[in-house]
Formats: structure tokens, sequence, C-alpha cells
């Protein structure tokens, strides 16, 4: 590695303001050759609206009509990124079904990009980075080239801006069925009375409508039909929990 990239990239690493972190990628950016830098996040508000964190030196006139158009929703980089951490290069035959969207990328200047997605599981955000530039076509040997660069450089700014941005909310686990009442919904779902119930479990009918008014009470749902549905939308019914 040459020396200056390795000392950009330890001055990087050593950042922990977002601000000045992006400056450097950025710099770093034009000195391999792209005009443009562009860091976005994407999470979920309180009231699950999806909103974007965005640092990008991109056109006023193309950020402008992004948010205006709200693009972001059709963008097919983004539809990419959300689905997959492979990078992918930007094209005309990527944007084929919003040509309209590739005509403006042209107008502005920054047609020649390519994107690379970072998937955090454990907060549920998505970030992009993303490197263009106004002049000659990138090709697959120069991406691979800087295909690790760019690793380093997104996954320190999703570092960097993650702790500031709403996380998705962890889901609570659900509540705890036992075997027998596992067993007792199971039947039930099949269409078994409490009566055949009870023959096939070797149980009292009684005992079999016990579980069944326990599995209602926990599941928080007024009868057994409830029950059944609730506890298979827990995954309580699959194979995996019968076994």
């Amino acid at each position: 590695m040459e020396r200056w990239k390795e000392l950009q990239l330890i001055q990087l690493s050593r950042t922990n303001d977002i601000q000045i972190a992006y400056r450097i990628a950025l710099n770093f950016a034009k000195n391999i050759g792209y005009k443009f830098c562009g860091f976005s996040t994407i999470y979920a508000t309180t009231d699950d609206q999806l909103k974007t964190f965005r640092f990008n030196n991109y056109p006023k006139g193309w950020n402008a009509q992004y948010e205006k158009n709200k693009l972001y929703s059709v963008d097919p980089v983004v539809a990419h990124c959300n689905q997959s951490m492979l990078p992918i290069l930007w094209s005309e035959d990527l944007y084929n079904n919003i040509p309209s969207m590739w005509d403006s990328l042209e107008t502005q200047g920054f047609q020649h990009g390519w994107s690379q997605a970072f998937h955090d599981e454990e907060s549920g955000l998505r970030s992009i980075l993303s490197l263009a530039r106004s002049h000659r076509s990138i090709s697959a040997l120069e991406l691979y080239e800087h295909l690790g660069f760019s690793v380093f450089i997104g996954r320190h700014l999703h570092k960097l801006v993650a702790p500031t941005l709403p996380m998705r909310p962890v889901k609570p686990p659900g509540p705890h069925l036992s075997p027998r009442e596992i067993d007792v919904l199971k039947l039930a779902a099949d269409g078994k009375t409490a009566y055949e119930s009870a023959r096939i479990l070797n149980l009292s009918a009684r005992t079999v409508n016990f579980h069944v008014q326990e599995s209602i009470r926990k599941l928080g749902v007024n009868n057994k039909v409830s029950a059944v549905i609730a506890a298979a939308k827990a995954g309580h019914l699959d194979s995996k929990a019968m076994s």
C-alpha cells in the first residue's frame, strides 16, 4: 500500500467525529480518482418512518431533486444495497426502469460511480458508501482494487454514526408455552376436539381444557382459536418447536 494511503486510513481510524471522518474519507476518495463521495444510513424513527442520515458532496441540484421527488424510494442502488453487501456499479442498464434518474445523473455530471453497503444486524441499520466521478467509466478491475478501502472507510463511518441514530427496537421474547400446551394447541390446530386430544395424549379432557386455558392466558387472547393463531405466529407450532 502506498504510504499516503496508509497514513490517511490511520488518521481516519483514529477519528471519532463523524464530520471530520467524512472529510478524511472525501479527501481519500479524491486522491484515488473520485470527485464525489456519499455516505448514508437508513434508520427507522419511533413511529416506524424511514429516515436517512446523509453526508455527501454531490451537486446541490441533484440533492434537491433527490429529496423533492423522494428518489430514494425508487433508486435501484438503494434497493440493491438494502438487500446485499456486494458492491454495485452504476450503469444505464441498472436504471432501465427509471431512465429519467440516469439522465439526471448524466446532466449533473457524476454518472460514473459505485456503491457498497454495510448491514448491521445488531442495530438494524443499513449504510451505503458511494464513490463517483464525472469522467471515465469504472472498470471491474478498478472496483476490485479499491474495494478494500471502501469497506474500511464505510465501516468506520457507520461505526461513528450508528450510536447517534435510533436503533431497531429489540423484539421482546414471546410467552413461554410448556411442551404439553404446545401439544394441545397443535392438535387443536389440526381440528381435534378436547376429547380427541385427550385420547391421543392419554390425558383427561379436563386436563386438555386446562392446558388450553393456560395457553389462552399466557398468549393474552380470548379463545382457543385465537390461541392457536397466536401460537402459530410466534413459531410455537412449527416442527422445530414440536421436537
